[in-house]
């Protein structure tokens, strides 16, 4: 695992305040919402405000783009890469 991967897994753990969820739980490809970890569009909201503080990504809640981003920890890592090479 990098440690992007583990950044973004320990920061939405922190966010959502997951009690009995260590970064190792979170598998990088499966779906974080629904299935998966099983989170809701509340903890995207949660999510989505920890990506604009920490790496000041700032994206529309009812964007396809942004659900895509949100699939897994792979995509978000993958988001948060593309933003740090800008």
């Amino acid at each position: 695992m990098g440690d992007l991967h583990h950044e973004l897994k320990q920061k939405i753990i922190d966010a959502l305040e997951l009690e009995d969820i260590e970064p190792a739980d979170i598998i990088d490809g499966e779906p974080l919402f629904v299935e998966g970890l099983g989170l809701d569009s509340i903890d995207a909201l949660e999510i989505g405000l920890m990506l604009l503080v920490t790496y000041g990504i700032n994206l529309k809640a009812d964007s396809e783009e942004t659900r895509q981003h949100f699939t897994s920890i792979n995509a978000l890592v993958a988001l948060v890469e593309t933003q740090r090479s800008k």
